[in-house]
């Protein structure tokens, strides 16, 4: 069945003449890994993606490079440097910061064993190292708990286990940390944020620590003052309290993914062990929630993927109950929810060990640690006023040396790819891709320290720095600011 599936998208592709399907499909990389499984990945500022090896070998970390083409499906895997010895996670809390490089904190497992790590380390990727970081002050625990860029570009780490619960920001540059988060209702174990257009930061309380077999609160973080306050009842109750079928001694007190769509609505999905899962619409300019679909057969998302694509719909990937197979996947295109297809492991696994990224092509890539890595090419574009917009560009760019960019939207209009806890993979940042127009071949300049690190930022005027590759080709050549997988208008440059 597989070899039949492949073959389908084979011929399409051929039939379309290009690199990428403009269709709703599925696609194996055409080199697979010939490590073990992979799991959690993040896009790195110069194109590259990293992932991580599961559920064992947590130390292992490998990297896929798109090819000359851009293209990720016929991409190659090098391994690059491992974990500081002792330290192999396996549920953290991840982030790519503004400088470019990749920070990971905690662990649900360390080698295998459940211990709620309170480790972390950052990744330089021009040096192909890792630092240590040591943990905030008297915290017992991260575990698989939530990370966050706020958009000042601060990352904001929060404990999974802690009461009363710790929050805390991370100072990029001396990795030392400030605490923060005063007024939290409840622990974070089990909760995922969402970045907001105002800045704030939402949260779907699952009451753990606190049970309430109805409960329905909502959370705003407020950078400014650095404490939470309530963003109301989110109208259906989103975390598995098994209300109707065994109640405080069944709940898991699991939630789905909540992502952040163009028109500034968070579509919010949720766990339920008694029925189908329900989902909710959080109006991010009026401050409201309203009740979105149920998923049909009993589907929820106990711990899932979901991700914008570049149309605008919120791909999310459910299945009947925590970690029970098969799972299967749906749209929502802001007024309804509808089933398409999935990857050819769907029949064979839950929501639980899927991941989605945002690629810069538009595409996104599945992992569900096994080595069978997909691509899956949405059906539709984007509107035009969500593209980036470059208003001032060098016109000439030399190998090897550094540039400024300016324009508008650099950082997308949402976060991108959401899971919930255990690892988290935004990518409202910007990227440079640079495409000769003799040869077509395509090259990422890696980019750092930019002006925001926030979403939907519309008409406010931002930056950000690149580097361009020594190996870069020479000549006149097309300039785009992706983010999220949506292009600029391109820039023509020279290349010497």
């Amino acid at each position: 069945m597989k070899l039949l599936w492949t073959l389908t998208l084979a011929v399409a592709s051929l039939v379309a003449g290009t690199a990428f399907v403009s269709a709703q499909t599925w696609q194996p990389l055409k080199n697979q890994p010939t490590f073990g499984g992979v799991g959690a990945m993040l896009l790195l500022t110069d194109g590259t993606v990293m992932v991580h090896r599961e559920p064992l070998d947590g130390e292992k970390w490998h990297k896929l490079t798109p090819d000359i083409h851009g293209s990720y499906l016929n991409g190659t895997w090098s391994q690059i440097a491992s974990l500081p010895s002792g330290y192999s996670p396996l549920f953290f809390g991840s982030a790519v910061l503004p400088d470019g490089r990749m920070v990971i904190e905690g662990g649900e497992f360390i080698n295998g064993q459940h211990v709620w790590s309170n480790k972390g380390a950052v990744y330089d990727p021009l040096k192909d190292q890792w630092t240590p970081i040591q943990p905030p002050s008297g915290w017992n625990f991260i575990g698989d708990a939530t990370a966050t860029i706020l958009s000042n570009g601060t990352l904001m780490q929060v404990d999974c286990c802690d009461l009363p619960p710790n929050a805390a920001l991370l100072d990029a540059k001396t990795l030392t940390w400030t605490p923060t988060g005063s007024g939290k209702f409840d622990s974070y174990q089990r909760e995922g944020v969402t970045l907001l257009p105002n800045g704030k930061v939402l949260d779907v309380d699952t009451y753990e620590n606190n049970y309430q077999i109805d409960g329905m609160n909502s959370e705003v973080y407020d950078p400014s003052t650095g404490s939470w306050s309530s963003a109301g009842s989110t109208v259906v109750q989103l975390w598995n309290s098994a209300a109707n079928c065994g109640g405080k001694n069944k709940a898991n007190h699991e939630i789905g993914a909540a992502v952040l769509r163009p028109d500034g609505t968070v579509f919010a999905t949720g766990a339920n062990s008694c029925a189908g899962g329900h989902t909710a619409i959080y109006d991010s300019n009026a401050g409201t929630w309203t009740a979105g679909p149920d998923f049909p057969n009993k589907l929820n998302i106990a711990d899932g993927p979901a991700a914008l694509e570049t149309n605008g719909k919120v791909i999310m990937m459910a299945s009947p109950g925590f970690r029970l197979p098969p799972s299967t996947f749906f749209e929502w295109d802001g007024s309804r929810m509808s089933k398409i297809p999935g990857p050819p492991n769907a029949p064979y696994e839950s929501s639980f060990p899927g991941h989605l990224l945002e690629l810069p092509t538009g595409q996104l890539l599945f992992t569900d640690q096994t080595s069978d890595v997909e691509v899956f090419t949405p059906r539709g574009t984007y509107q035009k006023a969500w593209r980036p917009k470059v208003t001032s560009s060098p016109r000439v760019i030399t190998r090897g040396k550094s540039y400024v960019i300016r324009g508008t939207q650099f950082n997308g209009l949402s976060q991108g790819a959401m899971y919930n806890d255990d690892f988290q993979d935004a990518t409202n940042y910007p990227l440079v891709r640079v495409v000769n127009l003799a040869t077509k071949d395509v090259f990422y300049c890696r980019t750092h320290d930019h002006s925001t690190m926030a979403v939907a930022t519309g008409s406010e005027p931002v930056s950000t720095h690149f580097d361009v590759p020594v190996h870069i080709e020479t000549g006149r050549s097309s300039l785009y600011v992706v983010a999220n997988g949506i292009p600029s208008p391109p820039v023509v440059v020279t290349v010497q």
